[in-house]
């Protein structure tokens, strides 16, 4: 270690992932959707065994740069099935961010039912709601009929190919099948022994909300048009979906001998153009094994972007089934996903959700390295007009917002502080745009959609702040989300997030140089807000309302996690936050999964990782209420996605932090994984870090800078430390205290950070030491 660094020109600040989030290619949505290749943001050459040549003073080996190296550790995260799964949550599911396909029996019917719903067909009737008039809309499914009874299936869901594969045995032969999603089209390849056929059935669906299971349509609602069916001559059929709002859905199949390929197009408000773009996508595909070759070069690369690995098979898996989903369920510059990712299913809840679920949604993808999901941030961009359109009209000049519910292109109003109504969901939003931006730098996100549409979503909250009789800015009543009480004023989930944002519109004004007339607005407001509400039993609902009764959501925490304005580093609010996560656990009968990962991740923050695993294993615990299911979906009264996706950002919690421009490495590890392994993990201010826990012990860690941002390392190792940059040199550093090292680290360079004598630089998967079973139905 060194004295502290000489004082130096703070490096530009560069968008180093422009066209992935902020740039003018996401704008172009078929490119963004479907790339070949995943965005590329880490030199994957730096870490394989040629790095840097052999006058390179230290490199690490990565055991993990080949494709068998890869596709053997995948197979063993693999689902199974050996017995015929009967429902959506018990079977296979592909996806490319648009088409999905769930596979599971056809109810109350002896063949296999493969569905085929599409992120972008909805209605487009907004006057009817968002659970109405502009709901994610059924398409249909297909169904592979076998000619005898099914006796057993032999399936295996491979993570490395995305490819359904197995065998259906019936009592007159046996089907081989293979199948696949990419580019907006299902192709299956059967094959069939025996005395069995390979027959084949399109089931159009009604285009009507799935909430209909739980209500009736609303007064004036009427049904859209029945389906139209026909064949064209090179023998593809088409199922033509009028819709009375304007626009059209179009499904066309072909078969051409053991290979089925079917896609879906969707226009609006066009009523012709689905028709050739479901044409198109099926004359591109060709066959088989074209496609699959394109698709296979896709993941291979995706998977390749990070590694992490750890000692608990069955939550292991779990992880990587999770990256596997969100990839199949999410591509930046296409639709934002709703409550049921691409795999439409009878739900009361058709739609996109903003209280909770679409943030929980992307979580994952920053740490994992996957920015090119992000279409949550490209949803906010594009559609910035009706954000201002959702606001009532006499605020549309400066503010902006979105209800508790839309369709993918955020059109919901949202309500009046005052009435009582859920006003702070599009800040929330924000704040996932924001973890995008710090996690890559790119200015051209900050500039062009998160300070523009923040400035208005926070100048919204602005029209409505009044000093109240002790000086301080108070505001009137709010919901916080699903509490049934609505709070007088002073409701927690708004204060944190009209805190955070404004915090965040100063600094962000700072960044791109904005000499902005608010900022003075923003300054009073942070001096001025009232406190947070808070009691005996620690943060409260709102002023006067205490928290009383049992709740999901952790709304009235969010200033706890995720936005960490008040966080473990804060020795005076320690007990406040131990008192109020316990007490929100201890009224039980309302939690729900996401209730378990989020108290996970808040006890990560505190860096007690056997308490965050404790809340963690109760979403798989089968005792609870509502726990994972076998295919690692979820489902309450309607299936969900969110909560899944979320236990995989509980798992980042504990192997790695960086809020509060810290870097934390192995933060909240349980004492029982000895050894865990990260590879390209990245970070805040935009570093991919790699690090080896082994017995209980960090051995290395390395952090390649990608932007040039301030580097400060909570590393958690004895002893005297050695820091080399990759030409060997010592690094300059100083020491912060509470074992936090400030590291000079500039664009492009890597660091090494070890203590004692060098330890083996090796990136490689850890021994599993708690076998579990295969998820499916093995």
């Amino acid at each position: 270690m060194t004295s502290q660094p000489e004082k130096r020109s703070p490096m530009p600040r560069r968008a180093v992932l422009g066209t992935a989030l902020g740039g003018a290619a996401a704008a172009a949505l078929p490119g963004t959707a479907h790339a070949e290749e995943p965005l590329r943001t880490g030199p994957s050459a730096l870490d394989g065994p040629e790095a840097g040549g052999a006058s390179r003073p230290w490199r690490l080996r990565d055991t993990m740069t080949t494709d068998g190296a890869w596709a053997r550790f995948l197979r063993g995260q693999d689902l199974l099935w050996s017995r015929l799964p009967t429902r959506w949550y018990e079977g296979p599911f592909l996806g490319d961010g648009l088409l999905g396909s769930m596979v599971y029996q056809d109810p109350g019917a002896h063949r296999i039912r493969f569905t085929v719903q599409h992120g972008r067909v909805q209605d487009h009737r907004p006057e009817f709601g968002s659970g109405w008039g502009t709901c994610r809309l059924p398409v249909g499914h297909l169904t592979l009929d076998p000619v005898g009874d099914i006796v057993s299936v032999d399936w295996r869901l491979s993570l490395w190919n995305a490819e359904l594969t197995g065998t259906v045995t019936t009592t007159a032969g046996e089907l081989t099948l293979s199948a696949l999603i990419h580019d907006e089209v299902l192709a299956v390849r059967v094959t069939a022994e025996g005395d069995e056929r390979v027959v084949w059935t399109f089931h159009p669906e009604e285009a009507i909300s799935p909430r209909k299971i739980s209500e009736a349509p609303p007064t004036g609602y009427t049904a859209n048009p029945p389906w139209i069916t026909r064949s064209t001559t090179d023998g593809t059929e088409q199922v033509l979906q009028p819709l009375t709002g304007g626009g059209q859905t179009a499904t066309a199949y072909r078969r051409t001998g053991d290979d089925l390929l079917l896609s879906i197009g969707h226009s609006h408000p066009s009523d012709t153009a689905a028709e050739a773009d479901s044409l198109r996508n099926l004359r591109r595909a060709t066959s088989y094994g074209p496609l699959r070759r394109r698709h296979t070069r896709w993941w291979h690369a995706f998977y390749r972007k990070s590694f992490v690995s750890f000692p608990d098979q069955r939550l292991q898996s779990f992880h990587w089934i999770q990256l596997y989903k969100v990839a199949s369920a999410s591509r930046a510059g296409g639709p934002v996903m709703a409550t049921c990712g691409p795999w439409l299913e009878p739900t009361p809840w058709p739609a996109v959700w903003w209280n909770l679920n679409v943030q929980l949604e992307y979580w994952l993808i920053h740490g994992s390295n996957h920015l090119e999901l992000d279409a949550l941030a490209t949803t906010l961009r594009q559609n910035q007009e009706q954000l201002i359109a959702n606001v009532p009209a006499a605020y549309r000049s400066d503010s902006s917002g979105v209800g508790r519910s839309s369709d993918m292109f955020a059109n919901r109003s949202v309500g009046r502080p005052g009435t009582g109504a859920e006003t702070g969901d599009l800040t929330w939003a924000l704040h996932n745009a924001w973890l995008s931006y710090r996690h890559s730098m790119d200015q051209a996100l900050l500039r062009d959609t998160i300070y523009p549409v923040l400035r208005r979503a926070i100048t919204y909250y602005l029209h409505f702040l009044t000093p109240g009789s002790d000086g301080r800015l108070h505001l009137p009543s709010t919901l916080s989300p699903e509490y049934p009480v609505v709070p007088p004023q002073d409701t927690n989930y708004d204060l944190a997030l009209i805190r955070w944002g404004c915090r965040t519109l100063i600094e962000s004004a700072e960044l791109i140089g904005r000499d902005d007339e608010l900022v003075p607005r923003w300054q009073e407001v942070l001096a001025r807000l009232t406190p947070y509400p808070v009691d005996d039993n620690g943060f409260m609902i709102g002023a006067d309302t205490p928290y009383a009764q049992s709740h999901r959501h952790y709304s009235h925490l969010l200033m706890v996690y995720p936005l960490y304005l008040v966080n473990w580093d804060q020795p005076e609010n320690r007990d406040l936050i131990t008192k109020s996560v316990a007490h929100w656990h201890a009224l039980t009968g309302a939690h729900r999964g996401y209730s378990y990962t989020g108290a996970a991740s808040i006890h990560a923050m505190t860096g007690d990782g056997d308490t965050a695993i404790t809340y963690l294993q109760k979403f798989f615990d089968t005792g609870t209420s509502y726990p994972c299911q076998a295919n690692t979906h979820y489902t309450e009264a309607g299936p969900v996605i969110e909560t899944p996706l979320s236990a995989s950002q509980s798992l980042h919690d504990m192997f790695c932090q960086s809020w509060g421009g810290v870097i934390r490495v192995f933060p909240a590890v349980p004492s029982d994984w000895a050894d865990v392994t990260l590879h390209n993990f990245r970070t805040q201010g935009a570093f991919l870090v790699s690090a080896v826990r082994a017995a209980g012990e960090t051995r290395f860690i390395r952090i390649r800078s990608l932007a040039g941002e301030p580097l400060k390392l909570r590393h958690g190792l004895d002893g005297a430390l050695t820091v080399l940059l990759d030409d060997g040199t010592p690094a300059r550093t100083h020491d912060l205290g509470d074992g936090t090292l400030a590291i000079d680290l500039s664009r492009g360079r890597e660091v090494l950070v070890h203590s004692g004598s060098r330890p083996d630089l090796v990136i490689a998967p850890v021994a599993v030491s708690e076998p579990g079973a295969a998820w499916g139905l093995p």
